[in-house]
């Protein structure tokens, strides 16, 4: 059964480019830091911050602590979960394109039959 609140919270928190990019550049480099993680963005640090904060809302980011650093961690779960949610989807839409495909298959049938008359 799936967490409707948190899937609310996920699709909330990916609504937003620059949180989009966290997540993106928290799967290819790992755990960063909150300092680091606001260098490429044209916003402070406080900003980023915020950003996080529905990151961590939605359970897609925890924060560690490495001695004086607290990295910032990727929580890939509910990613999975809202995934998952989205599969469901695409099975309705491959059987309305199956069933489409049939129709294409019959009328086209339908025309070769007509024009050998």
């Amino acid at each position: 059964m799936i967490d409707t609140a948190r899937l609310d919270a996920t699709f909330h928190a990916l609504s937003d480019p620059t949180r989009r990019a966290i997540l993106a550049r928290l799967a290819a480099e790992g755990d960063v830091t909150v300092m680091d993680l606001a260098e490429p963005f044209a916003m402070s640090q406080p900003a980023i911050s915020k950003h996080l904060k529905v990151l961590e809302k939605a359970g897609l980011v925890s924060r560690g602590r490495d001695a004086q650093r607290r990295p910032v961690h990727l929580e890939a779960q509910p990613l999975a979960e809202a995934t998952g949610w989205l599969i469901e989807y695409r099975q309705y839409w491959q059987a309305q394109f199956g069933r489409l495909d049939d129709l294409l298959a019959e009328l086209q049938r339908l025309e070769t039959t007509a024009g050998k008359n």
